[in-house]
């Protein structure tokens, strides 16, 4: 399986922001295609048409589009941001 295109940007934005490495991990496992640990390598890519659907609705086109580094920034911070406010609200 191959990785998602434009993902090398990706992680080098996350790599710079130790802070949503955690976050960022548990977002890919979420977004991983099923059974993506019995495929070799085993990295958790998503699948390529959920990946595709996703970005044709994020970014419109025929989802050949590659994420925005800063989009994902922002989102895994807002994941982290919504995280941390449902783990206060449990207290």
């Amino acid at each position: 399986m191959t990785p998602p295109v434009g993902v090398r940007p990706l992680l080098r934005a996350v790599a710079r922001r130790p802070d949503l490495w955690a976050v960022a991990m548990w977002t890919a496992l979420r977004l991983a295609g099923p059974g993506w640990w019995r495929r070799w390598p085993p990295v958790p890519w998503p699948d390529p048409s959920y990946w595709r659907f996703r970005m044709t609705t994020a970014y419109g086109g025929s989802g050949d589009a590659a994420p925005d580094p800063v989009d994902v920034v922002e989102f895994l911070e807002w994941c982290r941001g919504r995280w941390r406010r449902q783990r206060r609200a449990l207290r």
